[in-house]
């Protein structure tokens, strides 16, 4: 998906919504393939029947967005599978099915911070489906603030990078590098490549950081930043490089620059991600302006 970065109607489409993945236990198949029909429309779900093969599939597919798992389970009971999951997966919501002789562990697993909630054998559908998809909403909100708040604190540093570029700089060759390598080191991008632009046109002034090394000027991305001085973005592109970003560095309408940044995975930035990273290059373009004025 190509896209401006300008036009908000555009930039709603840059990160379609995904359904949700949720992990399912149980030692019983019944039960176990019960709970796959009652969630695999909403989620991606996936299949556990013990706490051990549950703790593999999340080591192999990373986090989820909820976790329901049964109490009474031969080799591990499910509070104490939950329990492990605490570490790695601190968002993760955590929901038990359990009997009432269970109750002791339960209130302790509640207490702390282990189980989000525990619904009483045998559960209906429908309630359980209420008490999933409020645990996701929850999970969503952490989720968001979480990543607001990576996303404020990589572009803090970025913008006390460009600050101190800014007032020590005196030849634009100089802060090429620094400038790339904030940017690279910031937002976890594979690669990095800024590269100034004179008259519209790509000169040799650049820097390289990560692991790509592209040409900037066969970047149909690149071209399309130049020609029309808006900021454009490849979320899922090809397998070398499966997100594109192409940032244009400008002030009053003239392009200064060209920020070209990669990921190997698809759909890598949201687009609060991407928002930041153009503020943080707008202030790139101030910071260039100010730079070029005191150095000529």
């Amino acid at each position: 998906m190509i896209s401006s970065l300008i036009s908000s109607s555009e930039s709603n489409n840059l990160n379609p919504p995904k359904k949700l993945k949720l992990l399912v236990v149980d030692d019983e198949q019944d039960n176990l393939d019960l709970l796959y029909r009652t969630f695999r429309k909403e989620f991606v779900v996936f299949r556990a029947d013990s706490g051990v093969k549950a703790l593999e599939i999340l080591a192999k597919e990373g986090e989820m967005a909820a976790i329901i798992s049964d109490q009474r389970m031969p080799e591990m009971k499910g509070t104490e599978f939950l329990s492990r999951t605490v570490s790695d997966f601190p968002d993760t919501m955590r929901i038990v099915l359990t009997g009432f002789t269970d109750i002791t562990d339960l209130i302790e697993a509640i207490n702390s911070g282990q189980v989000h909630k525990y619904i009483t054998k045998p559960w209906e559908p429908d309630e359980l489906k209420v008490v999933v998809s409020e645990a996701t909403q929850i999970y969503d909100l952490l989720k968001q603030r979480s990543e607001e708040l990576i996303r404020s604190q990589a572009q803090n540093a970025l913008l006390s990078v460009i600050v101190e570029i800014a007032q020590n700089s005196n030849q634009l060759s100089d802060c090429v590098l620094p400038l790339a390598d904030a940017f690279w080191r910031n937002f976890g991008a594979n690669g990095v490549m800024l590269q100034l632009v004179e008259k519209g046109a790509l000169i040799d002034t650049q820097a390289i950081c990560g692991n790509y090394i592209w040409d900037l000027a066969q970047d149909p991305l690149v071209q399309t930043v130049i020609a029309s001085g808006r900021s454009q973005a490849n979320l899922n592109g090809d397998e070398e490089c499966k997100t594109n970003l192409a940032i244009a560095i400008t002030f009053r309408e003239q392009v200064l620059g060209i920020l070209s940044m990669r990921w190997q995975s698809a759909n890598a930035l949201t687009i609060g991600d991407i928002a930041a990273i153009q503020q943080c290059a707008d202030e790139v373009a101030i910071a260039l302006t100010c730079i070029r004025y005191y150095s000529s």
